[in-house]
């Protein structure tokens, strides 16, 4: 597995060599982030600089082929006054998905009031909706029910944060807090994660109907 630490150093100073004070924030996501990586983990990495040009991007293109496991690398590249217009729903689980390596996203949390964190999770939800009923009559696939599962993950996490004002990180500690409902959607996940074995029709439908039930809880 990727020494994490010390990419992190070769990343951050090629960042800093080909970027230098414009650097704004670096940030790290994902399992690397949650410090759950296994062999096949993207480093899912983050930075904001002052602005972002064509050319920018570019040249960050060109700094990360010069770094090592360049094909394990992806994440999320911007300008700060983007992210400062970015839809505030999608703000919620960057914000707390997000673990800092240089700066803050701390100025974001104003944006991130209540009807944000609501639509957050009514559009997780519209969205899963949508991608079950679409994926049951359509593509019929296991690798797109994973992704829905991971997606109603986040859901759960917007919801107990709701109920909690607390930001569980790790999943699994939702389970003690959450309801039995949520729990199997959790638990469904967890066992994707750990290669459990995927019932496609008893869990599409599942996911559909708590999706559908929460949403129609909203109207």
């Amino acid at each position: 597995m990727i020494e994490i630490s010390d990419w992190l150093d070769q990343f951050l100073s090629a960042l800093n060599a080909t970027f230098a004070d414009r650097i704004w924030f670096v940030g790290l996501q994902g399992s690397y982030g949650r410090g759950e990586a296994t062999e096949t983990s993207d480093i899912d990495i983050v930075v904001i600089l002052d602005e972002l040009t064509v050319s920018d991007i570019q040249k960050y293109n060109a700094m990360l082929d010069t770094l090592p496991h360049r094909n394990f690398i992806c994440g999320f590249l911007s300008g700060r006054k983007e992210l400062f217009g970015w839809d505030t729903p999608d703000l919620f689980q960057f914000y707390y998905d997000t673990k800092p390596i240089k700066g803050s996203l701390d100025e974001l949390l104003p944006l991130i009031d209540d009807v944000a964190l609501n639509r957050a999770i009514n559009m997780g939800l519209c969205n899963i909706y949508h991608g079950c009923v679409h994926n049951m009559l359509h593509e019929k696939s296991g690798e797109i029910l994973r992704g829905l599962y991971k997606s109603a993950s986040f859901v759960v996490q917007a919801i107990a944060f709701k109920r909690k004002k607390r930001y569980f990180t790790y999943q699994k500690d939702l389970l003690q807090i959450i309801s039995a409902e949520e729990r199997a959607i959790i638990e469904t996940f967890l066992s994707f994660k750990n290669g459990g074995t995927l019932d496609f029709d008893n869990m599409s439908e599942a996911l559909f109907e708590w999706a559908q039930k929460l949403i129609l809880e909203t109207t």
